[in-house]
């Protein structure tokens, strides 16, 4: 596509309408001056704080200390290693063989290879809560929090395979080539084909409502506002205009979302192995430049695990401190993923579930444990006054001068990715209760939520969204539960094909 074709599409497209709105948006706001300080906004925090806690009592409600949800994940995730006979462990050479492209079978239907798929479900889940999300948990919880995330992150690979492989197995594709898939399509077809049909009704309407809301929050304007803090702290153009930001993110995000799946695949597959790159690269140096004191913070990490100090709130305060930090990190048990695995080129539901469980361990298993080490490593967790992004800038910054310039491209990449492979959830969700045809309305209220997130802070409203992203896990874990006989059933047929030479290898 040219570039003189491609602006006669977004002419005829709603977003560019969208987008001249922002600019006279974005110029008022520089007239006037606004700030997020408004009584508009306050009146928003307001409202949603009252909402968000009146939530948070029915939600997350503890039973032995510990928060349900984070129960309910650990036991999901602990049955589906059991009931899968650890498929994590036993099908990861396989599952980096189907990365690589040697059972990619053109034919096949589909949108999108195996590699782009797990790009565009990675481009989602690594993201801030590797950056800030690891030092919130070592901060609150202790190093030993750390240990109990790769814990979360090995058993929810299994909880990812389930997810996916039914994400693939239900999923519905047009006349057009276009894909629909994930939970609320393997929850309403699939709990029908157990003569549960009501009951999956209700649980995909309940998933695709929390998913859409959650696009627009956790997935959408958490990022937007938090790589605005990294971006204006390094380029002084930005700041004091916001607006000026919103702008060109909102128009970055159109630009790909309106190609759908194709393209945000295609950017996915590159713009994720470049944003690993730069934040492992940076982490790895400090771990090399500091090799000796590596030892030793692994042994912090798996001493407090057990035997926390006294600021960690108890060995139940560790533990649910590393579980939540992962579940909130790699998705695993929440569905979100299913919905980008559903779209690969393949006809084997097993494959793509299988290419799925790598996703919790390149994000849990891997580049939070880089984090982790580098924090461990300068110490820098005891102290208390600063938090989150902050924490991990300081950690990296005590090492590399310079590193809050790299560290903010990461967090602008990081958010980006997460934006728009989000803006696909929210739009399959929004197309399984509106329709296909409707889906264009969804992507112009994505863009400019886009340029809300920029501009305003909306603490209470982001946390419902985040709030909703994990109460995904209620209707998703419990359908997967209901089907998992299934899954287990053409497991074993595939591995039993695989293993005896039956599957076709293309290159």
């Amino acid at each position: 596509m040219t570039k003189y074709s491609l602006i006669r599409v977004l002419r005829k497209s709603p977003i560019f309408s969208v987008l001249l709105l922002l600019v006279a948006s974005g110029t008022a706001l520089a007239a006037e001056e606004t700030t997020a300080d408004n009584g508009f906004v306050a009146g928003i925090d307001a409202v949603f704080s009252g909402l968000v806690d009146a939530l948070s009592q029915v939600l997350f409600f503890s039973v032995a200390g510990l928060p349900f949800i984070v129960l309910w994940l650990i036991i999901g995730a602990v049955f589906f290693t059991l009931r899968m006979k650890f498929v994590n462990f036993r099908a990861f050479g396989h599952a980096i063989s189907v990365v690589q492209g040697h059972y990619d079978n053109p034919a096949e239907t589909g949108e999108v290879t195996h590699f782009q798929a797990l790009s565009a479900a990675l481009s989602a889940t690594v993201g801030l809560g590797n950056i800030a999300g690891v030092a919130i948990a070592i901060q609150l919880g202790g190093p030993g929090a750390m240990f109990w995330m790769t814990i979360a992150g090995l058993l929810g690979m299994s909880s990812k395979f389930v997810e996916c492989t039914l994400g693939q197995k239900y999923r519905l594709v047009s006349p057009d080539g276009t894909v629909s898939g994930g939970p609320m399509r393997y929850l309403s077809r699939g709990l029908g084909e157990l003569g549960l049909r009501p009951l999956g009704r209700v649980l995909a309407g309940l998933f695709a409502v929390l998913c859409i809301g959650g696009s627009f929050g956790g997935g959408n304007m958490f990022q937007a506002n938090q790589s605005y803090s990294a971006i204006a702290g390094v380029v002084p153009l930005f700041v004091g205009r916001s607006w000026l930001y919103g702008l060109i993110l909102g128009a970055m995000v159109a630009l790909v979302i309106i190609g759908g799946i194709r393209r945000i695949g295609g950017v996915a597959e590159k713009l994720v192995p470049a944003m690993c790159l730069i934040y492992v690269l940076a982490a790895l140096w400090i771990i090399l430049t500091n090799l000796p004191q590596v030892p030793a913070a692994f042994a912090t990490i798996v001493r407090e695990a057990f035997v926390p100090q006294a600021f960690t709130g108890g060995f139940i305060g560790v533990l649910v401190q590393g579980f939540r930090r992962a579940s909130f990190s790699n998705e695993a048990g929440v569905g979100s993923a299913a919905i980008a695995h559903s779209a690969a080129r393949t006809e084997e539901p097993i494959r793509e579930g299988i290419v799925a469980l790598l996703e919790p361990f390149i994000d849990t298993v891997i580049i939070c444990n880089m984090t982790a080490l580098v924090v461990v490593i300068t110490g820098v967790y005891t102290d208390q006054t600063d938090s989150g992004v902050q924490l991990t800038n300081t950690a990296f910054a005590s090492v590399i001068s310079w590193f809050p310039i790299i560290l903010s491209i990461a967090v602008f990449l990081f958010a980006f990715s997460t934006m728009i492979s989000w803006s696909y959830y929210g739009e399959r969700c929004w197309a399984y209760l509106f329709g296909d045809r409707s889906t264009m309305i969804y992507k112009v209220i994505f863009v400019i939520f886009v340029f809300i997130g920029s501009v305003v802070n909306l603490g209470a409203v982001l946390d419902f969204s985040d709030m909703m992203i994990l109460s995904m896990a209620f209707p998703n874990i419990l359908g997967c539960y209901l089907l998992s006989g299934k899954v287990a059933a053409d497991l074993e047929s595939y591995m039993k094909r695989l293993n005896t030479g039956q599957m076709p290898v293309y290159r």
